[in-house]
Order: structure tokens, then sequence, then C-alpha cells
């Protein structure tokens, strides 16, 4: 496996965030494409956050990986998007996948760990492939708005992952819901249409469940509990 690339200081990252603060998201993936290519990640969940970065990403030939975390707990619909976003676009969408398939880790851990243990059953099917797969890289995009979560609302366009040891870039940080579905709208980018039956935000099946109106869009992730967050996402204690 090659090196990672040295660590860049923080105010450098600082800086460089600074100054893609007030750029398109378009630039600021040429900018990450530049600098982290090829050794630079999209995992992709498949919202429509994912969506959009995938279509600016393939409408300016940006060389950056493409991935998904395929739990082998994905709703039926964003399978079907999987393969839609693959022929529209011609790219491959590859499928990282846990050690042990879902009937191998009830075997292990018991039936059902996502309802008895879902921060287990999180970092069995999410955290630790992830782990695995971003060694292989420098950087890595995500698609996370600063509106979504209280977790999110501080987070920088370019900063440093210590979860995972590599530089994040957050292209989308500073975009509204609204600005989001008006690219869509624009570019006719395909999407999972759960999203017009009350999905807002899709995740595994077992843990996901509609929203009713006026409920906060990730109200339906792990219903009654307090968990809202997979932990990709979460910065860690420091």
């Amino acid at each position: 496996m090659t090196t990672r690339a040295t660590r860049p200081s923080r105010d450098v990252l600082a800086a460089r965030s600074a100054e893609l603060e007030g750029r398109s998201a378009d630039d600021i993936l040429r900018w990450a494409a530049e600098q982290y290519a090829p050794r630079l990640a999209f995992a992709t969940g498949f919202g429509l956050e994912g969506c959009v970065i995938i279509d600016i990403a393939v409408r300016h030939g940006l060389p950056i990986d493409l991935f998904t975390l395929d739990t082998g707990l994905l709703f039926p619909e964003t399978y079907d998007l999987w393969r839609r976003l693959e022929a529209r676009y011609g790219v491959t969408i590859r499928a990282v996948t846990p050690l042990h398939t879902v009937s191998e880790q009830a075997t292990r851990e018991g039936g059902g760990l996502w309802g008895v243990d879902p921060d287990r059953c999180c970092e069995l099917r999410k955290m630790q492939p992830l782990r695995v797969e971003l060694e292989k890289h420098d950087a890595w995009i995500s698609a996370i708005r600063r509106d979504q979560t209280p977790d999110r609302a501080d987070s920088p366009v370019v900063g440093w992952d210590g979860k995972f040891g590599l530089v994040k870039i957050n292209p989308l940080v500073r975009w509204t819901f609204d600005d989001v579905k008006a690219h869509v709208a624009k570019y006719d980018v395909p999407y999972n249409q759960m999203h017009d039956h009350g999905y807002p935000s899709i995740g595994c099946w077992p843990c996901t469940t509609a929203v009713a109106p006026g409920e906060d869009p990730r109200a339906g992730r792990w219903r009654g509990r307090e968990k809202k967050e997979c932990g990709l996402h979460l910065r860690p204690v420091t």
C-alpha cells in the first residue's frame, strides 16, 4: 500500500478553507482534484447531496474515486438509484462491503443487531470498512451541509478528519436544502424516489422511517433514539 502524504498543518488547512469559503462547489471540487487526485475519494450514501456531487464531478471530468458503503441493508430504491447513476454518468461506483454478510453478522452478534445495539451495527457495517478504504487515500469528500445537524454546524470547507486520519473536503457545506433541490432540478440529476414520499434522509432500511410534515428531516433516522448519526461525520472528542 502506498504511504499517505504528510499531514498538512492546521494553519495550512485553515487558510485553504478560508480561501474556499466563498467559492462554488464546482470550484471546491476542482481544487480538491488538483490537490489530491488520484488519492481522492467520494463516499456517497446516495442522498440528494451525494447525487449532486457526482453530477458536478462528472460534468467537469474530475478524477475522483467514487464508492459507497454497501451495508447489505440498503433499500431496493437505493440499489436502483445506484444503477441509474452509473448508467447516466458512465461511471463505476464501487461497493465497499463489511467483513461479514448480514447473515454472518447475525450468527456472530445475534439477529437484528440494528435494533439491539445500533451503534455496534453501524461500527461493523459502516465504520470498519470505511476505515480500511480510506487508508488508500489522502483526502475524501463528503456531502454534508452545516444546516443538517448541530454536529455539522461548524464544519469547515476543508479540514483534518482526525477520526480517519486524512483531509476532509465539504463542497456543499454552505448549501441549503433548497440549493440542493434547485441543482437537482436544473441538471435533471437522478435521485431516490423515496425523497418524494416522506423520506428526506435515507439510510439502511431497518433504521429509516418516513418523516411527518413539520418533523426534523432526520427524525426518521433511528427513530425513538437519541442517535442521529452513524458516526462517519462525527468528529472525535479531543
